[in-house]
């Protein structure tokens, strides 16, 4: 019964359609995840399996520990090359030379640029360029006072006292100095991430979203559920077939992305602190690039299993396909409506709502904190316990309901 609910979904000619916009859409990102170029001596441009290798061997020339030694360098280069002739240059070939000269040490440099800003959420790209040898003592001190002096002013109203001690003292745990490598593979496999799982879970809505209404747009429900196992286990058939659809097409999806990808891009620096990610610099989650990864990967799917359960919770409900395919449009929709609203409690809220799920990597970012008692808490973990809880509460649900219904 369980294949035949599969293959009922898959030999539909609008699934068929489905699965090729998902594929057609995967390669578009995987076009622009993977659209990594390369200056060469001469100021020109070049992309390609070449220009990979040119980026990720200037990069390996610089990896190591980033301890005061190697800061005092990449400070003491990035001068060199900034106030070189063709930096200065008013020639554009001259100044994408002077470009390419520090593609070595372009992570690293956009670490200076956040370590040593003037506020804690500001990101000057040329703040490096003020730089001096000597400021290199304070490359790790700086994160955690602008964390202080943040929290003590713009944020001083946001966070609890225990909440505020929580992320001082997940600064201060970071281990250091950092190890840096080349890792420009996982960066563009975190950046476009969301775009993947996104879309993903919106194809799966559609794809399920007809598993429990399809009998009574066929007007078959009467013979459906005056069959001897109609309603029990052809009822059940069709969960466990949804849970199968979702599993597959969903990791079938992101393990093709992150194959083209780190493929394409290399797997260096799956052993890093996420902070060595210029992007992550700021994120009190005290984890590495590839628990990262399986953070964002796990997340995503927790995400398309709840939302696709509750399409297809809401299409036993209603026997409307079309009502179901809105649950997620709905569930992404009113997060961007409320996002702008400037209140503490609102964003808290928002913070462990199901759409976080679908964009981990940002969720590693933010300061989403909730307190239990003395106990604090980032909002990463709390929404993947949550949703998994939450998606083995519907179930039943989704059973109950669609056993129960009466024919038309």
């Amino acid at each position: 019964m369980t294949i035949y609910e599969i293959k009922k979904v898959f030999y539909k000619t609008n699934s068929k359609i489905a699965i090729l916009v998902l594929l057609f859409v995967m390669g578009i990102t995987c076009f622009f995840a993977t659209s990594v170029k390369w200056i060469d001596e001469n100021g020109d441009s070049h992309k390609g399996p070449a220009a990979v290798s040119h980026l990720r061997a200037a990069r390996k020339e610089w990896a190591g520990y980033l301890d005061e030694e190697k800061i005092s360098k990449v400070i003491e280069e990035n001068v060199r090359i900034r106030t070189s002739p063709e930096a200065l240059s008013n020639n554009l070939q001259e100044i994408e030379t002077a470009y390419g000269w520090g593609q070595g040490i372009m992570d690293i440099r956009d670490l200076l640029n956040s370590s040593f800003a003037s506020h804690f959420r500001e990101y000057d790209y040329y703040r490096a360029d003020s730089l001096t040898k000597e400021d290199a003592c304070n490359f790790y001190s700086n994160r955690i006072l602008l964390l202080r002096e943040w929290l003590e002013d713009e944020a001083n109203d946001q966070y609890t006292k225990a909440e505020k001690e929580y992320l001082i003292s997940q600064y201060e745990n970071m281990e250091t100095p950092l190890y840096y490598d080349y890792m420009t593979g996982w960066s563009q496999l975190f950046e476009y991430s969301a775009t993947i799982v996104m879309l993903t879970m919106l194809v799966l809505a559609y794809l399920v979203a007809g598993i429990f209404s399809s009998e009574f747009s066929l007007k078959s429900d009467a013979i459906f559920f005056t069959s001897l196992h109609g309603r029990n286990k052809a009822v059940a058939a069709k969960i466990k077939a949804g849970f199968i659809i979702v599993t597959l097409v969903y990791f079938a999806a992101f393990i093709l992305y992150t194959a083209i990808t780190l493929l394409y891009l290399g797997v260096d620096g799956w052993n890093l602190a996420i902070q060595a990610d210029g992007g992550h610099w700021k994120s009190f989650y005290n984890i590495t690039i590839w628990q990262a990864y399986l953070i964002i990967a796990i997340s995503g799917y927790i995400g398309c299993l709840f939302i696709s359960f509750l399409a297809m919770l809401a299409s036993a409900k209603t026997k409307s396909a079309v009502f179901a395919v809105m649950i997620p449009v709905i569930l992404l929709f009113i997060p961007s409506f409320l996002g702008n609203i400037n209140n503490h409690i609102v964003q808290k809220a928002l913070g462990i709502l199901p759409d976080q799920l679908l964009d981990t990597s940002m969720a590693l970012k933010v300061f989403n904190l909730y307190s239990f008692g003395d106990i604090v808490v980032g909002a990463v973990p709390i929404i993947m316990v949550l949703y998994t809880v939450l998606t083995v509460v519907i179930i039943p649900f989704v059973y109950q309901e669609y056993r129960h219904k009466q024919i038309t």
